[in-house]
């Protein structure tokens, strides 16, 4: 038996999400099955990697995608490199704005999606930001290494998009939207939003 089909299989007899890559999850779940609770003691615990802009940001985001910007950050900080959550949940009009810049408002071009055409509208796509002390770093190989970081979180990392590579962008594709193209999930999307549907649902 493969592992994706063992982790597929112990997901179902757990009750969470089944897809076959053991995310937070998946071993949060395991932890409580296994590890019974002790005694509390007193632990010391290390300063969160998680600064408090980016905790800012990440409370914009749906609440199944929080964990994950969050374990993004500490595994990069296990492996020596600072990340910031720098942009999470937009509103239309925020949309809009940046979607003005660099056409009819000054600035360069930041992005090709109106309000209603990013995954940042509806609280599932985050971006993020390297950083060595305080200098932030717009192109780094870094950005590769945490993507990879991020797919084995379970993301949809958007530097490795075909058409319009994004590097700092993750997001959190829906168990629904898995089969569709971003054009037929954004749409999808907006008619949740319109309805009150549950977008994780």
């Amino acid at each position: 038996m493969k592992i994706e089909e063992m982790v597929r299989e112990v997901q179902q007899a757990l009750g969470v999400e089944v897809d076959g890559k053991a995310g937070p999850e998946t071993w949060g779940a395991i932890y409580k099955c296994i590890v019974k609770p002790k005694a509390k003691a007193a632990v010391v615990l290390p300063p969160s990697p998680v600064d408090p802009r980016s905790e800012k940001c990440i409370a914009t985001l749906l609440p199944e995608v929080q964990p994950l910007a969050r374990a993004l950050v500490h595994k990069a900080a296990e492996h020596g490199i600072t990340i910031k959550v720098i942009s999470g949940t937009r509103s239309y009009a925020e949309q809009d704005a940046l979607y003005a810049q660099g056409r009819t408002a000054p600035g360069a071009k930041v992005t090709n999606a109106r309000g209603g055409q990013s995954n940042h509208n509806f609280g599932i796509a985050f971006d993020i930001g390297i950083f060595e002390g305080n200098r932030y770093l717009g192109d780094s190989p870094k950005y590769k290494a945490i993507g990879a970081l991020g797919m084995d979180l379970g993301l949809e990392w958007g530097g490795s998009w075909k058409t319009i590579v994004d590097q700092p962008h993750y997001q959190l594709r829906p168990t629904w939207a898995k089969q569709m193209t971003e054009r037929e999930m954004l749409a999808e999307l907006r008619s949740r939003v319109a309805a009150g549907t549950a977008i994780f649902g």
